[in-house]
């Protein structure tokens, strides 16, 4: 054979071997056969490390959160706190967990703590561990009613769902409390116990973003017959943003590229990041009719936000609101540490803080 003819036939050979072994490969199929394609369900659109992870399927995968424990109606055997699962507002898909102090007499009125949880609006229910023991030493501490609502999460539900959600449950343990027995439908616990003026809106990290936007949305949008204004918010280390920094906070772009996405995803790209849901700063105007005649804003050291729950503060006190306002830090902490170190004594400080302030409501 002509030594032309063998370098070509040698070549074709090596250009045979090498593509049989591309072809092994997924992502030169892909490239060489352009209608093989990546599986929809198996193929990531969003992930939060150890959270939660949406495929482009719309499958969801979530790692936080899912745990969850029994109510216990006839009072739990350590606290003595009683609780029951509720459906709040039947047509909204809304539902709550209900927490009642022990020793509490017939007809005796107690202030409520509409309660929301966090979770970057992605995860957990009013029935996780952390959440339901919060609530109920909160209910015993106080003593208070509190009503810790379940409302829809995201991404199956993008906000402004939990938003609408939280402000049906808040139309609906009202109208609950002032009841007074003339409606056989309503809730026995908040009927007989509720102080419909004495109503807190609370909640940690996202839910406390969702305490701010009720009361927000409550002078915008009265209650028949009740009014635009709770007795207290509580914003235990709110959740918010903003697209340019905020006093020390740090100005590293893959720090924040962290952040931004997330609330891009949660919302699915509605309202960006300067809106009034996540950045309050963006709206001053705002502030001056925050629904509430008292606001607990608390916060802790190192926690991601502190900086933006520090200027929310000193926002508050600058706008013009008239209310009475109270700022409260723990050093050497991490963004809501009272949860998982429940019991500890700075987390024991600061329930005492928050239980102090409802008495006052």
């Amino acid at each position: 054979m002509p030594d032309l003819s063998r370098r070509v036939v040698c070549l074709a050979l090596l250009v045979a071997a090498l593509a049989a072994l591309l072809l092994r490969l997924p992502i030169c199929r892909r490239l060489l056969n352009p209608r093989v394609t990546m599986d929809p369900d198996s193929e990531v659109e969003f992930e939060m490390q150890g959270v939660m992870r949406m495929y482009k399927s719309g499958r969801v995968e979530r790692f936080d959160g899912n745990e969850t424990v029994p109510p216990s109606p006839a009072g739990d055997p350590g606290s003595g706190v009683a609780s029951k699962d509720v459906v709040l507002d039947p047509a909204a898909g809304v539902s709550a967990r209900l927490y009642l102090p022990p020793g509490v007499e017939p007809g005796r009125r107690l202030p409520v703590v509409v309660f929301f949880h966090g979770g970057a609006f992605l995860v957990h229910t009013a029935a996780s561990p952390l959440y339901h023991m919060y609530a109920a030493s909160l209910a015993a501490a106080a003593p208070a009613l509190v009503v810790s609502v379940d409302y829809h999460l995201a991404p199956e539900h993008r906000l402004p769902a939990a938003y609408d959600d939280a402000f049906a449950a808040l139309k609906a343990v009202v109208a609950a409390c002032r009841a007074d027995g003339a409606e056989a439908e309503a809730e026995p616990w908040l009927a007989a116990h509720g102080d419909a003026s004495r109503v807190v809106l609370a909640g940690d990290s996202a839910g406390a973003n969702m305490a701010h936007n009720a009361a927000i949305r409550l002078r915008k949008e009265p209650i028949d017959g009740y009014g635009d204004t709770v007795s207290g918010v509580v914003l235990l280390h709110p959740y918010f943003w903003g697209k340019e920094p905020v006093g020390a906070e740090p100005t590293d772009p893959g720090y924040r590229a962290f952040f931004d996405p997330t609330w891009e995803f949660i919302c699915g790209g509605k309202f960006g990041p300067d809106h009034p849901y996540i950045n309050p700063m963006a709206a001053p105007e705002e502030w001056r009719q925050l629904g509430c005649r008292r606001l607990l804003v608390t916060t802790a050291e190192q926690c991601w936000f502190v900086e933006r729950a520090r200027a929310y503060a000193e926002g508050i006190k600058k706008c013009g609101w008239d209310g009475e306002l109270e700022f409260y830090e723990t050093k050497g902490e991490g963004h809501v540490f009272f949860l998982p170190k429940h019991g500890s004594d700075n987390a024991v400080k600061e329930l005492a803080v928050v239980a102090d302030f409802v008495r006052r409501c």
